[in-house]
C-alpha cells in the first residue's frame, strides 16, 4: 500500500493521523499566516475551528478587567489552538495573537469529528491534550491564589526561557514585552518592572536592554518561590 508522509511535520494533525488520511487534511485545510502582533481570533468571536500550530509562537489569553489582560499560555510549534471554542457556546473564551511570524492551518468543527472517528491515535493524543491543559491551568490558578508575585514572576522568567530557549549569549529570545510578562504573572508592569531590577540586583538575573538571562536559577527558584 502507497502511504504518504505528513506534509507538515511539526502539525498535531497531521503527525498523529493515518498515512491514508493525509490527503483528507490536505484537502480540506486552510494555512494561514501572520504577522507579530496579528490577532488570530478574540475573545467572543464565534469559533472557526480548530488551528494547528505549524511554525511560531502565539500567546493565549483573556480579558481580566476593563484594561487588563491575563495571558494564559504561550503555545509554540506541534500545539493546538482554538479548542476551548468548541462546546456547547462556540464561541471563543480566550484570544490568540502571534508573539512572532506565525504559521497554522484551521479545519472545520465538522471535519475534525469525521477525523477522530477515523483516527484512533489522534482521539488519544487529543485527550491527553486537554488533560494536559486542564493540569496546567488548575496549576496557573493556583499559583494566582497562592504564590508570591516574586515567585510568579520567576516562574515566567523560567517558562520563557524553556520555551524560547537562549542565544548564543543565554539571553532568553522571547519577542514578550515587559507589559507581557506582566499579564503572564497576573501582576503589573510596575511591579513588574522593579522585581526584574531586585532580581538583577542580587545577581539571579542580568538585564541588557529588553533581553533577560537566568544567571542563577537554583537562587531566583529558590528565593522566590515559596
Amino acid at each position: 500500500m502507497d502511504t504518504k508522509e505528513p506534509k507538515h511535520l511539526n502539525c498535531f494533525l497531521c503527525k498523529h493521523s493515518l498515512s491514508e488520511w493525509q490527503d483528507m487534511i490536505t484537502n480540506r485545510a486552510t494555512i494561514h499566516q501572520f504577522k507579530k502582533g496579528q490577532q488570530i481570533f478574540s475573545e467572543g468571536e464565534q469559533a472557526q475551528g480548530f488551528y494547528f500550530l505549524h511554525n511560531g509562537k502565539v500567546k493565549v489569553h483573556k480579558q481580566w478587567g476593563p484594561d487588563k489582560d491575563l495571558i494564559i499560555k504561550i503555545a509554540k510549534e506541534g500545539e493546538v489552538l482554538g479548542h476551548r471554542g468548541i462546546g456547547t457556546n462556540e464561541e471563543y473564551p480566550v484570544s490568540a495573537t502571534a508573539l512572532e511570524n506565525t504559521e497554522v492551518c484551521l479545519i472545520s468543527a465538522s471535519f475534525l469529528k469525521t477525523t477522530l472517528k477515523v483516527n484512533p491515535q489522534l482521539t488519544y493524543e487529543l485527550m491527553l491534550y486537554y488533560a494536559n491543559e486542564l493540569r496546567e491551568a488548575e496549576l496557573n490558578m493556583r499559583d494566582l491564589v497562592h504564590m508570591d508575585v516574586r515567585g510568579r514572576i520567576a516562574k515566567v522568567l523560567s517558562k520563557l526561557e524553556e520555551i524560547f530557549g537562549v542565544d548564543e549569549k543565554g539571553y532568553i529570545e522571547s519577542t514578550m514585552s515587559r507589559q507581557d510578562i506582566s499579564s503572564f504573572a497576573g501582576t503589573t508592569y510596575e511591579t513588574v518592572f522593579k522585581v526584574l531590577n531586585e532580581f538583577n540586583h542580587k545577581q539571579f538575573i542580568v538585564l541588557a536592554d529588553k533581553k533577560i538571562m537566568i544567571k542563577n536559577r537554583r537562587a531566583l527558584i529558590g528565593n522566590s518561590i515559596k
